[in-house]
């Protein structure tokens, strides 16, 4: 999942590149649309870095449908439902009214997009006070045109289109519009997003990658005493404190029915939501 590769203290210190990183995120923004563009639109509901899954090529899949809903048709605006998420993503009108739609994914959209542009977790506690949530920290910036390349990693190196990292930037801000409205829909985002990737830079990391015989991932440090390993085999926070967990309710969408139907899902692994603090 991106977030063991994006965060440095999960990997061995190595950043991902800028074109895999915009790769990861067009993969993603592929998955929500076709989602959105359903029939019957589904509306994810917990979209979020650890949700989105890479495989050895850095091809992205979403997983983990426990809380998706079928989203509003006809006439109807949105859906009415128990507010169900994790901190840090879930949209803030969602949060406050429990009216959820296709926006709501938009908008955890921005914060992963967010992540993605920045390195940094959605929400961490042992950032400074003002920094603990990324959104919060990152949007006056991100809203002044002298100032918002100082949300990028800084471990990239300056190694990417400064022009492409301000029409991302600029996508994530409007994903995080207050409101929704105003949020474009994940087709806009898709088509906004995907002219940024190079397919050349891509294909030229798979090859190497392979030549080399090892695989794309960070290398984890094994040694590092923050880290655990989950019995799933992820690697986990020792120090972070999980948000209240409720019961996995049966899902209401097959994962498996959706992946046939386009390669950016993929049927979940066995997983527990989180609900909101």
């Amino acid at each position: 999942m991106i977030s063991q590769m994006m965060f440095p203290y999960l990997g061995s210190g190595h950043t991902l590149p800028w074109n895999t990183r915009l790769k990861i995120a067009v993969d993603a923004a592929k998955g929500l649309t076709f989602l959105h563009n359903a029939k019957i639109p589904v509306i994810y509901r917990d979209f979020k870095s650890s949700n989105i899954l890479l495989d050895s090529e850095f091809n992205a899949k979403l997983s983990d449908f426990g809380l998706a809903k079928d989203g509003p048709t006809g006439d109807k605006t949105h859906v009415t439902t128990q507010v169900l998420g994790t901190y840090g993503y879930a949209a803030p009108e969602y949060v406050a009214t429990g009216k959820l739609t296709p926006k709501s994914d938009v908008y955890g959209f921005g914060v992963v997009l967010l992540e993605i542009l920045t390195g940094k977790r959605a929400v961490d506690k042992a950032r400074n006070g003002g920094e603990i949530n990324l959104v919060e920290w990152a949007t006056p910036y991100l809203i002044d045109k002298r100032k918002w390349s100082r949300v990028l990693d800084q471990r990239l190196d300056g190694q990417y289109s400064f022009k492409g990292a301000h029409i991302a930037a600029n996508v994530s801000l409007q994903c995080l519009c207050s409101d929704p409205k105003l949020r474009p829909t994940m087709q806009d985002v898709l088509e906004s997003l995907q002219p940024l990737v190079d397919p050349k830079a891509s294909a030229s990391a798979r090859s190497s990658s392979k030549s080399k015989g090892k695989s794309p991932y960070n290398t984890p440090n094994r040694d590092r005493k923050d880290i655990n390993v989950s019995k799933q085999g992820h690697e986990v926070d020792a120090d972070a404190k999980p948000t209240i967990a409720f019961k996995l309710p049966s899902p209401t969408h097959d994962a498996s029915k959706l992946q046939k139907q386009d390669p950016s899902v993929c049927p979940s692994p066995t997983a527990s939501p989180l609900r909101m603090k």
